[in-house]
């Protein structure tokens, strides 16, 4: 089968490495298969050569990218777009040049623009497009049937599937090995590390993350519960604001920021919680990630989070846009290592048993196999 995946940007994010799976999944079982891509820095290109794609295309976001984008779809069975100004291109493309029965759409996020009634009008033509469009919880298959107006005989849900190698290999780290990686951030072998690995977008709401560590650093015991953040901002000021929240909160050493990093595995493993507060969330490939390096979750109770992280067994869900809630939820786990070894233990055990990652591939493939079936 030759695919072609075509996603809004090639930079670290959940959807991104998402699809990474999937490119190295598909190549393993012999399918060929290309990736474009809209904007951004391409950070990824390299990894998606690596993982088996035959092209890694830059569209462009210009006047050019749906005469390039429609050459592209000439040449393959599938076209599978992923993210909403993708998704939006494919699908006017493939209206275009009469291709829509090669068309699979991908949802993941609860994107909040779907609420404004126009771009939800727009999208309730372009979103149907697609032959199918698959979502990655069943919390966004009813948000996008909702407010994207897709109809929902359309909409299967797959959710995500992960890789737990590289993370459970890392959960055997030595402890001299931890507190090393510890020791570069700054962090003492005894301190409590929450960390997030997140872009500083809106969405993922650091400031209400900062100000709950200084509100829970000011109870006993406090000065010993520190904040790794990871991540950053290639398409606004996110980090820098977070910065400086940071420095007016006084936070000093208490909260370090370590931009994009390679070796996640280490650090999560290297962590004693994971933290994100979002104000939405598709699913949250960074909790499977967490969960299968036997980290326990401090998260907000919002969209598909629940489906993945069940409050008081695999972590601990707060309303979102609480600071005082979310401070109990440092202070309840930083004190309590029983607990976090008993929400690490489970969270291990639900990743296996849910989010396997030949499901996901295996269910995707099906789909791309219906659509060419339909179509034939």
């Amino acid at each position: 089968m030759r695919i072609l995946h075509v996603i809004t940007t090639l930079d670290v994010g959940g959807a991104e490495m998402h699809l990474l799976s999937q490119v190295r999944g598909q190549h393993a079982r012999g399918h060929d298969v290309r990736v474009a891509y809209l904007k951004g820095h391409g950070t990824l290109v390299k990894d998606f050569r690596e993982a088996g794609a035959t092209a890694v295309i830059p569209l462009g976001s210009g006047l050019g990218a749906p005469w390039r984008l429609a050459r592209l779809m000439r040449d393959v069975d599938v076209v599978h777009t992923h993210l909403l100004k993708a998704d939006m291109l494919g699908a006017l493309v493939a209206r275009l040049s009469f291709r829509t029965g090669h068309l699979v759409a991908s949802k993941h996020n609860d994107e909040q623009v779907l609420k404004k009634p126009l771009v939800s009008f727009v999208h309730g033509i372009l979103g149907n497009v697609p032959r199918r469009t698959i979502v990655l919880s069943d919390h966004v298959g009813r948000f996008v049937a909702q407010y994207g107006r897709v109809k929902p005989e359309r909409i299967t849900r797959i959710y995500y599937g992960l890789d737990r190698t590289p993370f459970e290999n890392a959960a055997t780290a030595t402890a001299s090995q931890r507190h090393a990686l510890r020791a570069s951030f700054g962090f003492a072998p005894d301190d409590v590390v929450f960390t997030c690995v997140a872009r500083f977008a809106p969405q993922k709401a650091h400031d209400v993350l900062l100000r709950a560590l200084a509100e829970a650093r000011r109870r006993p015991g406090g000065h010993k519960w520190k904040l790794l953040l990871v991540g950053d901002d290639p398409f606004g000021d996110g980090r820098v604001r977070a910065e400086a929240l940071a420095r007016e909160l006084a936070l000093g050493d208490a909260c370090v920021f370590a931009g994009i990093r390679r070796d996640v595995p280490a650090i999560l493993a290297a962590c004693d919680v994971f933290v994100m507060c979002s104000l939405w969330e598709g699913l949250g490939l960074v909790f499977l990630e967490s969960m299968s390096t036997g980290v326990p979750i401090l998260s907000t109770r919002v969209s598909a989070v629940p489906e993945v992280v069940v409050d008081g067994e695999t972590g601990r869900l707060v309303p979102p846009s609480d600071v005082a809630s979310l401070a109990n939820g440092f202070a309840e786990l930083a004190s309590d290592p029983a607990l976090r070894a008993r929400f690490a233990a489970a969270g291990r055990e639900r990743v296996r048993a849910v989010f396997g990652l030949d499901r996901m591939i295996d269910e995707t493939l099906a789909v791309y196999a219906q659509v060419i079936g339909s179509r034939a």
